[in-house]
């Protein structure tokens, strides 16, 4: 005796004002199962999937309510018989009545209180903390609601079949009243489970209000209680009546207990079936989703529609996602900074000034006639050129397993050798300068640039101060490679090397350069002898 299909339809309407939130994980079960669907699905088909599940499961429940009633007063209490030791006008006529009355009172009464408690989404307000309660109350006033039908009715029907017969105030009162409870308890458990997704709005504007039962195990013990409790206490009831009144038979005691028992066993699993499914609904959906941030994946947040301590399960898994994407971002940021090997370092051991020796060796690139090209040019169509040129610098160190250190204006600095360690530093420096020359006459042939290498021992570390520091090499080699990258602006090869570079390449590089002559750089005393690829 409960609200019938109108009210599915009204709570369907309410259910249609719930938007979808971007980013959210669209592949697993957004309310914790696939009947209420997608976050991605129209509202439209969401409202008829609502409707379809309110409208099925509260008639079915209903009916199933009557139906075990009916068996408890014929099969399982069969003396006295509501059919031949009662007016025919209360079985055939004041039943069934107050049954059609009260599904009419049930889906105005019910729908306009379920309505009025979600009023704000109906209207797309932002909750206050009152509409939150209401909204979290509003399953427990439903089945407060069909409680109270089946509690009038079954005060109905035993006064009426009281006053024909005493014997019927016992057998109908909890015949009816047994049902009725079961039916308001599953009512409450599939109307939470329906209300989902305006649950989930709710507390995505606040935190959760109280409930009736707060937590688990207030849940819990409430469905125990009404599902198990009242159904034992329901037995022993059929017991006392029978030693009291003396009207079964040893055979009908027997029928009447094991009826009961049955039901009671039935529901009962059917009640704590549904219960451990809602608890364990979330817990699936955020183990489906670290599984996805295990692989890496940190799209979107979990949808968060439980009240309960496994509703602070999901906000907290969202807020974990919330760091790892802020700490992904800082690390993109910090990567393109400083490079993507020094981040992994500072990440991997707490950076602290000071350096060490490394056998490194160092690209410097710098373009031919930049004061022209700053002159000639418009301010935005520079940076265009200058960015496309550290685009092929910077792809071409990356691919040959360097860090670009630095960029000087129109110049870079590339270290193969740091902080990562390489087997032979020069191989892969040398590739990358003639990576980049190749690339440039190709992709820029109206831009040149002198590219020059060295290679040898340097100081790797940071420099600066504890509040601001920097990763960069020192020695030798840097001051090398940049008056090597000086002289390749006139030389027709554009990229230079020294000798001592080439030589401590393995063969497959070193046949691609040749010897050239010897020159004594800018602040060296001792004479270099150049190379340049072949």
């Amino acid at each position: 005796m409960s609200a019938n299909k109108s009210v599915a339809q009204r709570l369907g309407r309410v259910l249609e004002t719930v938007t979808r939130q971007s980013g959210r994980l669209d592949e697993t079960p957004a309310y914790g199962s696939w009947l209420l669907g997608r976050v991605t699905e129209s509202q439209s088909r969401r409202r008829v999937r609502i409707q379809l599940i309110l409208t099925v499961f509260i008639l079915a429940t209903n009916l199933v309510g009557i139906g075990v009633a009916l068996l408890l007063l014929t099969v399982a209490l069969p003396t006295p018989s509501i059919f031949s030791d009662a007016p025919r006008w209360i079985t055939f006529g004041v039943g069934p009545a107050y049954v059609a009355v009260a599904l009419a009172l049930g889906a105005y009464w019910i729908t306009r209180q379920t309505v009025a408690a979600l009023r704000w989404a109906i209207e797309e307000h932002k909750p206050t903390l009152g509409d939150e309660r209401k909204t979290f109350l509003a399953p427990f006033h439903l089945a407060l609601g069909v409680l109270f039908l089946w509690g009038v009715g079954t005060a109905l029907l035993t006064t009426l079949y009281g006053l024909a017969n005493e014997l019927f105030i016992p057998i109908v009162g909890f015949s009816v009243g047994f049902c009725g409870i079961l039916v308001a308890t599953f009512c409450y458990l599939f109307t939470e489970f329906a209300l989902r997704p305006v649950a989930a709005q709710a507390l995505e504007a606040g935190q959760a209000p109280r409930r009736l039962a707060p937590g688990i195990m207030g849940r819990t013990l409430t469905v125990w209680l009404l599902g198990s409790g009242v159904p034992v206490l329901g037995i022993a009831l059929i017991a006392f009546f029978a030693l009291v009144l003396g009207n079964l038979t040893e055979t009908q005691l027997s029928v009447a207990v094991l009826i009961v028992s049955s039901a009671a066993l039935f529901f009962g699993f059917v009640l704590m079936w549904i219960l451990s499914w809602l608890t364990a609904t979330p817990v699936r959906v955020v183990r489906a989703a670290l599984k996805r941030v295990e692989q890496g994946d940190l799209r979107g947040d979990l949808v968060v529609f439980d009240g309960t301590e496994l509703g602070e399960l999901q906000r907290g898994f969202n807020s974990m996602v919330d760091g790892l994407r802020e700490r992904e971002r800082v690390r993109d940021l910090f990567g393109r900074h400083v490079g993507r090997e020094v981040a992994l370092a500072a990440e991997r051991d707490r950076p602290k000034l000071g350096g060490e020796e490394r056998h490194v060796a160092v690209v410097f690139i710098d373009i031919v006639g930049s004061t022209q090209l700053v002159t000639s040019q418009r301010p935005a169509d520079v940076v265009q050129v200058l960015n496309k040129f550290f685009s092929i610098v910077v792809d071409e160190v990356d691919r040959n397993h360097g860090l670009v250190n630095k960029f000087e204006g129109d110049a870079s600095l590339a270290i193969f050798g740091a902080p990562n360690h390489l087997e032979c530093p020069e191989d892969d420096a040398l590739a990358a300068a003639r990576a980049i020359s190749d690339r440039l006459a190709a992709e820029m042939p109206e831009l040149e640039a002198g590219i020059g290498v060295a290679a040898g021992q340097v100081v790797a570390g940071n420099v600066g101060a504890k509040e601001r520091f920097e990763y960069t090499v020192i020695g030798e080699p840097v001051n090398e490679a940049a008056r090597l990258c000086e002289l390749a602006k006139s030389h027709p090869a554009r990229t230079l090397a020294t000798e001592c570079t080439v030589q401590g390449a393995s063969e497959s590089e070193r046949v691609r350069w040749s010897l050239g002559d010897t020159v004594t750089l800018r602040g060296h005393d001792h004479p270099t002898r150049l190379a340049w690829p072949s």
